[in-house]
């Protein structure tokens, strides 16, 4: 009997120590629900998060490209033919105007997906660390990738071509970075 009053207090006892132990640590930890909530994004922050994430994933993809020994033009191609038509398809090779037409494309595109990665970001306060950001931005990237290239190639068949794990590792890094920079520029201001 005496035995297992001891039990009883040692578990009591390391109970209330681990309590007290979790209490200090979570004491300084600022602990947020990620429920919705009435907070508004900063609008300029994400167009330039946006902005940014489309260079920086423009720059890797030209690595890969130079990297893998492929045509460095087919992607810059491919985003110009959603204004010039597909014509500009059928020939390979730099052009001044597939290029400006292609960079219009893709940081008008990455702007306006790092606005609406900055509408999802703020109200649920998935900006609250980095590692939430790092997370939210490779989830959007994902989501984003699937719609493009499973939905929007409903419209724009070409670029089915460019299915495949490096389109969705460049798509996860536009999300990761944008959110990244979203949340690093915000809490600046």
């Amino acid at each position: 009997m005496e035995h297992h009053r001891h039990g009883a207090n040692l578990g009591s006892h390391l109970g209330s120590n681990l309590r007290s132990v979790l209490g200090s640590y979570f004491h300084g930890v600022r602990l947020q629900s990620h429920r919705w909530a009435a907070r508004e994004p900063d609008w300029v922050i994400g167009a330039l998060a946006g902005f940014g994430a489309g260079g920086i994933v423009m720059v890797i993809e030209l690595a890969f490209a130079a990297a893998f020994g492929t045509d460095p033009w087919r992607t810059p191609r491919l985003v110009a033919a959603m204004v010039l038509g597909s014509p500009v398809l059928q020939v390979g090779g730099y052009s001044l105007e597939v290029v400006v037409a292609a960079l219009s494309v893709h940081y008008l595109l990455g702007t306006f997906f790092g606005l609406v990665l900055a509408a999802l970001m703020a109200p649920f306060r998935l900006d609250s660390s980095v590692v939430m950001a790092v997370v939210s931005g490779a989830v959007f990237g994902l989501l984003l990738y699937l719609f493009n290239f499973y939905v929007i190639t409903s419209v724009l068949p070409w670029f089915a071509e460019m299915r495949g794990w490096v389109t969705v590792l460049g798509h996860v890094e536009f999300g990761v970075m944008a959110g990244l920079i979203y949340r690093v520029l915000e809490r600046r201001r």
